[in-house]
């Protein structure tokens, strides 16, 4: 049975998992362009291979995030529908849980085009 406190918990979920992401997204970013930096200065070959395996790691994490938040934005959406069946279709915590979903499946669409 869906219930509104478990609602709140699955739309913070996908909020943080965003926010992970977006995390992630610039720390590659960041790694990225440190190592670009440290192939043009001729650094040590071992500090440059560091740096390598910790750029690696970073994007790694990208396309986990993508699979824990394609988890969590359809455990919303199941909430959500339970909850409309149940005719609790009006409140703010289910227009934050819709606008949510709505930003979840924007940013996919981004990603994928």
């Amino acid at each position: 049975m869906a219930t509104v406190r478990s609602l709140k918990i699955k739309t913070s979920t996908c909020k943080r998992i965003v926010k992970e992401l977006h995390s992630y997204e610039k720390e590659v970013e960041r790694e990225a362009a440190k190592t670009a930096d440290m192939k043009e200065k001729g650094a040590d070959s071992y500090d440059l291979k560091q740096q390598e395996n910790v750029l690696a790691e970073s994007r790694m994490m990208i396309p986990d995030c993508h699979r824990r938040l394609e988890a969590s934005l359809a455990d919303l959406k199941g909430i959500v529908a339970e909850l409309e069946e149940s005719d609790q279709k009006e409140g703010p915590e289910i227009d934050e849980a819709r606008s949510t979903i709505a930003e979840v499946e924007n940013l996919f669409e981004t990603t994928e085009a």
